[in-house]
């Protein structure tokens, strides 16, 4: 038998491959499929099966370009109504592959379509030896109940409830479980760092699996859940027909300064793709930073949506290619082009730069005492429950697209997340809007806590 996970770091996304008797299968692939190919070549595999646990709302899958280049069916749920050619899985359907038994368990809840896959490796015994849960079961949480546009997040969470209690917890407790995200993903809240566990563990340790009663679940499983970036029933809807190749795509144009400056002045969203601390210190009045650094391609298309047309700026044609990549995972496809030579073309050409201000912890902490700034707090709710600065003001970025944030634009804001990285997404937007008095914290709360300055739990209070 032969297993290997891949994990996508800035999706949180994890895929797999399995493989024994010369053929392999992929599970829940991402957008782009060189790296299972490849995979499989080393190993001597050829690719027969392609499995998807479900319609993925948070990335555009690459199931069908990799059914294309290897002749593998493809395998999805009954109820995912799915528009390519597929082989429907139904309770209890198995697909024999070598020794391997690869038997699926309908597991509706996280979507209505949703299945787990259930391996065994007969060569060694005819009990479990791992479950591929997709989003139904996390590492430490279970998947977010609403994602369907036909059903309430109450009724799925209440199939999800007993997906969970009739099926999966119904396997071994040694049973090895392999969730398809991380910590980090939108399609939980409270999942832990470890990449796998087992079916013992979760039992005892996910707090989700210790509510007693179906209603006090579906109670939980639906308060508080992070917004719904709009985005997200448009991957699933490209899933279920099938995504366009990413093979042979045309290079980006190239656009110079005074062409850049055309399309600001025509209002195109430009995204800076340099690392927070450079978009700091000189930028193009009127782009967005969103870092390659981080969840890039999660926040653009939470942002931006996916028919923004964005227009890339960098420092390299690398970071470029890599931009144009990690959108394509989620469905920006149609790119404008990027700025040849980056700013430091920009700055060539005789144009200005716009600068962003910044502010350390122990700075900000003096400033607060003296009333001569106010705070905005950028992080979701349960971050800001967990701790957070006690003048400060609650508005999550994800809620940026519905509108952005009530500022004093007279009064200088102090914007802070975590770390810095939203942070400086959320100051771009209040300046691309038009605000001047915008300050980006840096090291965000984290570097508050460090500092050992003071924090409180109590109710959050909304901007």
């Amino acid at each position: 038998m032969f297993f290997e996970q891949f994990y996508l770091t800035c999706l949180a996304h994890a895929s797999y491959m399995i493989g024994s008797g010369g053929e392999a299968a992929v599970i829940d692939p991402q957008r782009d499929v060189d790296l299972y190919i490849e995979a499989s070549d080393e190993q001597g595999l050829k690719i027969r099966h392609i499995f998807e646990t479900h319609l993925h709302a948070d990335f555009v899958s690459g199931h069908k370009e990799l059914a294309a280049r290897t002749g593998a069916k493809i395998y999805i749920g009954a109820q995912a109504h799915a528009g390519f050619p597929h082989t429907p899985l139904q309770e209890g359907t198995e697909v024999k592959m070598g020794s391997l038994r690869i038997r699926a368990l309908e597991t509706p809840g996280h979507t209505p379509e949703s299945i787990c896959l259930v391996i065994a490796d007969e060569e060694k015994s005819s009990e479990p030896w791992g479950v591929l849960t997709g989003d139904t079961l996390f590492i430490g949480d279970v998947g977010r109940p609403d994602l369907s546009p036909q059903h309430t997040p109450e009724q799925l969470a209440g199939l999800l409830y007993d997906s969970l209690h009739q099926k999966l917890l119904r396997l071994p407790d040694s049973t090895l479980v392999y969730p398809a995200h991380g910590a980090g993903s939108l399609c939980g809240r409270s999942m832990r760092a470890e990449r796998s566990s087992t079916i013992g563990t979760e039992r005892l340790t996910n707090y989700a699996l210790q509510i007693g009663s179906r209603d006090e679940f579906v109670r939980q499983v639906t308060a508080n859940l992070p917004a719904r970036p709009s985005y997200f029933l448009q991957d699933a809807e490209i899933n279920r027909s099938g995504a366009e190749t990413l093979t042979d795509r045309p290079p980006l144009p190239e656009f110079t300064p005074a062409q850049m400056q055309a399309l600001l002045d025509q209002k195109a969203n430009v995204v800076d793709v340099r690392p927070p601390e450079q978009f700091a210190v000189g930028h193009i009045a009127g782009s967005i930073n969103i870092a390659l650094s981080g969840q890039f391609a999660t926040w653009a298309g939470t942002i931006l949506g996916l028919g923004s047309k964005p227009v890339l700026v960098a420092e390299t044609d690398a970071q470029i290619e890599e931009a144009n990549l990690r959108l394509s995972r989620v469905g920006i496809e149609d790119i404008r082009g990027y700025l040849a030579g980056g700013v430091s073309a920009w700055q060539k050409a005789g144009l200005p730069l716009a600068r962003t201000a910044e502010v350390c912890a122990e700075e900000l902490h003096q400033r607060l005492r003296e009333g001569s700034v106010r705070v905005l707090d950028v992080r979701r709710d349960s971050e800001w429950q967990a701790g957070h600065i006690a003048q400060a003001q609650s508005r999550a970025l994800d809620t940026f697209p519905q509108g952005l944030p009530d500022v004093d634009p007279v009064q200088p804001v102090a914007v802070h997340c975590k770390s810095g990285y939203r942070s400086m997404i959320a100051c771009s937007l209040l300046q691309r809007a038009g605000h001047r008095n915008v300050i980006n914290v840096i090291g965000g709360f984290d570097a508050w806590q460090a500092a050992g300055l003071p924090e409180v739990t109590e109710q959050l209070t909304k901007a």
